[in-house]
């Protein structure tokens, strides 16, 4: 399996090189901010074989255990003014509105469900177990509508254990990326409830879904990319931390960018970095806009010459190996709530105050100061055993001392599906007429941690620097298979002050940022020959089992 790939699902999750959370924490005890509390109980194991796990290094158990705590459980929402990445592909003809259950003058087969507080027709086949009923209003209704509670039909299949209603709704393309009003997708949902069937039915969805988009928006960004010209792109990247023992091994990176006509060329030093580790290597990444979608994409290995394509494809038991992963690891949920967020200019100068302008570059910036940002996060584990917990504790212990766990011969142990939780007993009424944000609980119970970490940050915006926000977006889309780019991306989709920004914090983790600086640009033409594979370099289809 490829951890780009499971970064879409775990984003809720597939490689989905078109978006990407804003953060990708790994697991708790590196990630969370520490006062969280634990909610919630459980009697005895919630059962389901022994312990998940994985590796560092190569192989099918370094994979497994990069894939584990590298990219696991990232489910990341974007609140306020930035636009909300896609739900995932709408079925056509879908109606616009979130409360509009059929576009008007759409027709209704079968008899009204009895109107409730707000009208969800399929919520309610799906709540009432109502497979017929459901099957005769899915062509004729959203699919993808919300309930007062953020939760889809699919959402509600999942977390009741109906798999006829979860199967239907797949059947006919019902988005799995969606998040409930609490950050939790149907495949979050799903292995809480741990029937892995289940799991791995809308991981596939999902995988498909995220190809779908890219291929969706692969026209669009090439046009993009052929109206913008053609320029060199320098920027650096430094890691910090505020825990201690980090801060001294956190990598800087200096990335290169060429761009000519629907071609770019991205030189780094950073193969890979997680929050507990990181990769360093000669690598060029290189996007052929005119070759087929299946061999655009292509790394080279510089020091080794050698290359990889990267693909879509995963196989069978690639797919098996992630849901061993998924159903023996935390369910994470990461918001980066921006609907507070304000930005005020820095000061500078200790009597005389005055608001601080300097040159970043080569380019002049105004300085602010970014507040109001908030990472709240929020971890699942009723769907672990003890043993499952400690394992994945010591395997966190271990890799954040550095060491190589290929020696303690960790691998993802094969799951079984659990033991269902106790039958649902609340009804249709009373789960719609609850509060908003009061919904009662559906599927097993609960045991969650939350923590809320505020995040202080930096932004200098230049009004001279060449190329617009949006001009840097479509590159930056092209680039998503590294995903410290996706949350650059991310974050400069959020309402920024005037001008372009050329030097600004973003978090990467919940215990680390990074501080980007656009040090150069201009605009040049380069030898095609830079967009292309060297003759003396040999294929490797697995040199970056990640990507």
């Amino acid at each position: 399996m490829t951890g780009e790939k499971i970064r879409s699902l775990r984003r809720d999750h597939k490689p989905s090189k078109d978006e990407g959370g804003l953060l990708e924490p790994g697991d708790e005890e590196a990630a969370a901010a520490p006062g969280g509390t634990f909610t919630g109980g459980r009697t005895g194991p919630a059962g389901g074989g022994g312990g998940g796990g994985g590796g560092g290094g190569g192989g099918k158990a370094g994979r497994a255990c990069h894939r584990i705590f590298s990219h696991h459980h990232h489910n990341h929402h974007h609140h306020g003014p930035t636009p909300p990445a896609t739900q995932g592909p709408q079925p056509t003809g879908a109606p616009p509105g979130p409360q509009d259950p059929a576009g008007p003058g759409a027709p209704h087969h079968g008899a009204p469900p009895a109107p409730g507080p707000l009208h969800f027709p399929l919520h309610e086949c799906v709540f009432k177990g109502d497979v017929r009923r459901l099957s005769s209003f899915i062509r004729t209704h959203n699919i993808g509508q919300k309930d007062n509670h953020g939760n889809t039909p699919l959402h509600l299949a999942v977390m009741l254990g109906s798999k006829e209603c979860a199967h239907l709704l797949l059947a006919h393309n019902a988005p799995v990326k969606v998040k409930n009003a609490q950050g939790w997708s149907p495949l979050a949902e799903a292995i809480s409830y741990g029937d892995r069937q289940m799991i791995t039915a809308l991981l596939r969805k999902l995988k498909q879904q995220s190809r779908e988009s890219v291929e969706e928006k692969r026209p669009r960004l090439l046009k993009a990319l052929k109206e913008l010209g053609d320029f060199y792109l320098e920027l650096h990247w430094d890691f910090q931390s505020w825990v201690p023992l980090l801060s001294r091994i956190l990598p800087s990176d200096a990335c290169k960018i060429y761009k000519q006509g629907i071609n770019i060329r991205l030189d780094t030093t950073l193969i890979d970095f997680t929050d507990m580790k990181c990769q360093r290597g000669d690598l060029s990444f290189i996007f052929n806009g005119d070759a087929a979608p299946s061999e655009s994409f292509v790394v080279l290995d510089n020091e080794q010459k050698v290359y990889q394509r990267i693909h879509h494809e995963e196989s069978e038991m690639e797919t098996e190996e992630e849901v061993d992963i998924l159903m023996s690891s935390d369910i994470y949920s990461a918001t980066l709530s921006t609907k507070s967020i304000t930005f005020t200019r820095a000061q500078t100068g200790w009597l005389f105050r005055e608001d601080k302008t300097e040159r970043v570059g080569n380019f002049l910036a105004d300085f602010y100061l970014v507040n109001g940002l908030v990472l709240e996060s929020r971890k699942r584990r009723e769907h672990l055993s003890e043993e499952d917990i400690l394992r994945n504790k010591a395997i966190m212990e271990s890799l954040s001392k550095g060491g190589n766990l290929m020696e303690q011969n960790f691998e993802p142990v094969r799951r079984q599906s659990l033991t269902p939780p106790p039958p649902n007993t609340i009804t249709w009424e009373e789960y719609i007429s609850a509060e908003n944000g009061k919904a009662p609980h559906l599927g097993r119970e609960l045991v969650c941690k939350e923590s809320k970490k505020t995040f202080k940050a930096t932004i200098a915006m230049s009004q001279e620097f060449p190329l617009g926000i949006e001009s840097l977006l479509n590159v930056l889309e092209v680039i998503a298979p590294f995903k410290h780019f996706n949350k650059l991306r991310e974050f400069v989709q959020m309402k920024l002050p005037p001008g372009f920004p050329v030097k600004l914090d973003i978090p990467v983790f919940p215990t680390i940022t990074a501080t980007v600086t656009f040090q150069e640009f201009r605009y040049d033409e380069f030898d095609e020959s830079i967009f292309t594979i060297p003759d003396d370099y040999k294929e490797d289809p697995s040199r970056f089992p990640d990507l």
